[in-house]
């Protein structure tokens, strides 16, 4: 799969993804400091599902009604690499399908699959 991942998300879970043969966009590595708006056109324009932390993404989708290949938001209570990586890995195995153009909200216990208005 193709992901984007924000540059708040961090470099080592962009390291990890192409470990699993992804191919990643990585913009702490490649484009530090790029605006949401920069970030949410280049996912869209090119085919990769954008990987954030940045519950500003939502609104840019839901209020904005911006569109998107898909974005995973990551709202998890322990942000560390560690387990950003545990619950990607989860959300790969059960969901990979599933992501492409839609916008997911994932936990450490849920999987919410956002409904577009």
């Amino acid at each position: 799969m193709r992901f984007l991942v924000d540059e708040n998300t961090g470099v080592i879970v962009g390291r990890w993804l192409r470990s699993q043969n992804h191919e990643v966009f990585s913009v702490y590595e490649e484009a530090r400091g790029t605006d949401d708006d920069l970030i949410l056109r280049k996912a869209l324009d090119e085919n990769w599902i954008l990987i954030t932390c940045d519950k500003d993404f939502g609104e840019k989708v839901y209020r904005e009604q911006r569109s998107h290949h898909g974005v995973v938001l990551l709202r998890l209570e322990d942000e560390r690499n560690s387990n950003k990586i545990i619950v990607l890995r989860s959300l790969l195995e059960s969901y990979a399908e599933q992501l492409p153009d839609n916008f997911v909200v994932v936990t450490e216990k849920q999987v919410r699959f956002a409904k577009r208005r």
